[in-house]
């Protein structure tokens, strides 16, 4: 791995960003806009490339190296979980329990996790960086979303097992496995369609990011130290961790560069929208989200320069 091209690529990346805060600054793209957008993303752009890194022929080491990158997701989430539990969960103010909880867990795995992979890896490294995608929405559909819901309130655990088996993500990703435990390989038409669509997704997604972070406010009223508690949790520990627990798996290569990469990245943006749906103050979770995605320049790197001395 380059630590080189790394470093060139994210800093290509919040370039791109940039331009969406211009964008912002312009007044070029207005909430809705940004909202279908992400709809567009979200429901259109990430299956087809989640469909077309799984479009190759089958092999058993490949399958091997995907079912322990699996394992070493639930394993470093169930960690990540108690000690976030353990961490924050005792704070009295219970809006910061809960951001700090969730900011700190949970990556933007999809938004930028993809992105980067895509354009380090191509589509060997969104094959393997499926797994992370899938398992940032089996936990953050059930036990993130519980983080936000009123200990009087009952869980809706159907709805929540809906939401995750609904999710055109995880359906492209069952497609996916399909296609590739059957190396089935689409119509030409069909393959430049997915390659086409595809192809959108790491500009768009970045410049998206970046008109987010034009709306940003931040005050020193806001930077509360559980916060930067969380902000190292989410930037440093946790995704050193996962070095060591894929590592001791014996996941190694593309798929132990693409995982870290995905644990690596800043705090998802779902933190601000649990939280406004839990009736809370957004600002910590603004605040959380922004510093993260901006520190992410300086500490994806280090995260893969100690991953190299390792």
């Amino acid at each position: 791995m380059d630590l080189g091209q790394l470093t060139s690529q994210i800093v290509l990346m919040f370039v791109l960003m940039l331009i969406g805060v211009l964008i912002n600054k312009l007044g070029f793209m207005h909430p809705q806009t940004s909202n279908d957008l992400t709809n567009i993303l979200l429901y259109i752009v990430s299956p087809c490339l989640i469909i077309g890194a799984f479009e190759r022929s089958y092999s058993p080491s490949r399958l091997k190296q995907l079912m322990l990158v699996v394992i070493g997701i639930v394993v470093f989430y169930i960690i990540e979980i108690i000690v976030a539990k353990f961490t924050f969960g005792r704070l009295s103010n219970i809006n910061l329990q809960r951001i700090t909880q969730y900011g700190s867990i949970y990556s933007n795995a999809g938004f930028m996790g993809i992105p980067l992979t895509s354009a380090l890896f191509g589509n060997t490294g969104v094959f393997f960086a499926v797994a992370s995608l899938a398992g940032f929405n089996v936990f953050s559909w059930t036990h993130g979303v519980s983080l936000f819901k009123n200990p009087k309130q009952t869980t809706d655990h159907w709805q929540n097992f809906r939401e995750i088996i609904m999710n055109p993500n995880i359906i492209a990703i069952f497609l996916g496995l399909l296609i590739f435990l059957v190396s089935f390989h689409m119509p030409a038409p069909v393959d430049r369609v997915i390659h086409y669509v595809s192809s959108i997704n790491t500009p768009l997604s970045m410049i998206v990011i970046g008109n987010s972070l034009g709306n940003i406010r931040i005050s020193r009223q806001l930077i509360d130290w559980h916060l930067w508690l969380a902000l190292f949790f989410r930037n440093l520990l946790f995704p050193i961790l996962s070095i060591f627990v894929l590592q001791a798996l014996g996941v190694s290569g593309v798929a132990l560069y693409t995982t870290v990469l995905m644990a690596a990245c800043p705090a998802a943006g779902l933190v601000v929208l649990f939280t406004l749906q839990a009736y809370g103050d957004t600002s910590p979770a603004v605040a959380l989200m922004s510093l993260s995605t901006i520190l992410s320049l300086a500490t994806i790197p280090l995260v893969f320069a100690l991953m190299m001395a390792l």
